[in-house]
């Protein structure tokens, strides 16, 4: 199967940044790519926290989850919607959410992040848990025979969570869209996603924002591809990309059985 990891540099117009995801997607249909993974925020990246509460939307019923599952008819991908912000019990805060949808334009997975950033750092400072309320249960999805666990961000610093998704079974890939900062992806991104290939031997796609934004902040990007054994398929460091593999069963197999780690687990 062909996947892809669709990196942009969202800015504060809604409606520019589903024209520019709209141009990533038909590039990656052209392109013969069967799951596309835009990254996390594609849809806004605001001016301040508040902005992406004042464009939540219901569960089912919005302007983003139709242009998401009509993208997914009209181009007969599976799309995972990178992030967006649905309605949350506090009113105050929003679900950062990642939908999936299959190539009927059908909602087919649905995971709310778990794991909130927070960083500081001089006048660098984040903290998601002021405008975003966490998620509860981890989600995989079967896609065309493909056990698929759905992680956003900072949740790839929890190998718990990884390890959670391969119960029953384990997955072959993990998605995982992004808006790293430029200071913590310089020195942790691709050795994190890495990691998470190798110890479950599965690919890994990171799906990131790339670049300097119109409000100002900038984003690590190298949105990238690993195999099983750790290797890097393929990356974009900066600027809107589509970046590529063919994500390859036997491979996964031969791993496995090569080095059976995963039969290895006592705890």
């Amino acid at each position: 199967m062909k996947i892809a990891a669709l990196q942009m540099v969202s800015g504060t117009s809604a409606a520019a940044n589903l024209q520019r995801a709209e141009g990533l997607l038909a590039q990656a249909a052209a392109q013969g790519v069967r799951l596309a993974v835009l990254p996390e925020y594609f849809c806004l990246m605001g001016r301040s926290d508040t902005d992406k509460v004042r464009l939540r939307e219901k569960p089912g019923s919005g302007p983003i989850q139709d242009f998401l599952a009509d993208a997914a008819r009209r181009h007969g991908l599976w799309i995972v919607g990178g992030t967006l912000p649905l309605e949350s019990p506090d009113p105050d805060r929003v679900l950062n959410t990642t939908l999936v949808f299959n190539p009927a334009g059908e909602q087919a997975a649905r995971y709310d992040k778990m794991h909130l950033f927070a960083f500081q750092r001089g006048t660098e400072r984040y903290a998601e848990a002021d405008s975003i309320t966490p998620g509860t249960q981890a989600v995989a999805f079967d896609c065309e025979g493909l056990r698929i666990g759905l992680t956003i961000c900072y949740d790839l610093r929890f190998p718990e969570l990884f390890r959670a998704l391969s119960n029953p079974a384990p997955c072959d890939l993990y998605l995982l869209p992004a808006a790293f900062t430029h200071t913590t992806g310089e020195k942790h991104w691709e050795v994190l996603l890495r990691a998470r290939a190798i110890e479950n031997l599965a690919y890994v796609l990171g799906s990131a924002q790339g670049g300097v934004h119109e409000n100002g902040r900038r984003t690590w990007g190298h949105s990238m591809i690993v195999d099983p054994w750790g290797e890097v398929l393929a990356m974009q460091a900066e600027g809107e990309a589509v970046v590529t593999a063919t994500l390859d069963r036997d491979r996964i197999a031969r791993h496995r059985e090569s080095l059976p780690a995963l039969r290895h687990r006592v705890v």
